[in-house]
């Protein structure tokens, strides 16, 4: 009986043993955060590039990096997100993938009177907490976004950030799958 060897194959653009250099590395992954390619750099530097072909595990070390990142970064993390519906009028600043989401959620597709609401709530949540408001919205309609933002709008600072990083961790996580899944 033939024995069958089983071959794992190395993700597109890296060398035969399933390694990338970091410019390769960063190149590929380096948008899943939005505007922040230190988080694909740091993720490299950490390994990062043996896991290329496993978005669980990929994920799991990017949202290692970005929690255990120090809270400077971590703010400009948070910062470097477009505000919700509001951005979307702001092409310049929006990433293909914000504008997919978004557009998605039918954050597109708000009345005057929706929008209005989201610019007053967006604005009253980076008032309260100098960042934007994360929400990862694959999967979920505008009125469900807006009871989130008001919902959130409520909370204190600490409790917040922490759910700005998860949210943001969350959006890299999908980003990720959807990557691999393509």
């Amino acid at each position: 009986m033939r024995r069958i060897q089983q071959r794992r194959v190395a993700p597109r653009g890296t060398g035969r043993s399933g390694s990338m250099d970091e410019a390769c590395f960063v190149a590929a992954f380096g948008a899943v955060f939005e505007h922040s390619p230190w988080v694909a750099a740091a993720v490299h530097a950490a390994g990062g590039a043996r896991f290329a072909a496993e978005p669980e595990a990929l994920a799991d070390l990017f949202e290692q990096v970005v929690m255990n990142a120090p809270r400077a970064r971590q703010l400009a993390l948070i910062r470097a997100h477009p505000q919700l519906a509001v951005g979307l009028s702001n092409a310049a600043g929006l990433t293909a993938a914000s504008r997919a989401e978004q557009s998605g959620a039918g954050l597109d597709q708000c009345s005057p009177a929706e929008f209005g609401t989201f610019r007053e709530l967006n604005a009253a949540y980076l008032e309260r907490f100098g960042f934007p408001f994360i929400l990862a919205v694959r999967g979920l309609d505008r009125d469900q976004v807006l009871q989130r933002l008001r919902a959130r709008v409520g909370n204190d600072a600490a409790t917040e950030f922490s759910n700005a990083l998860r949210e943001v961790c969350r959006i890299g996580r999908l980003r990720l799958r959807e990557r691999h899944d393509g």
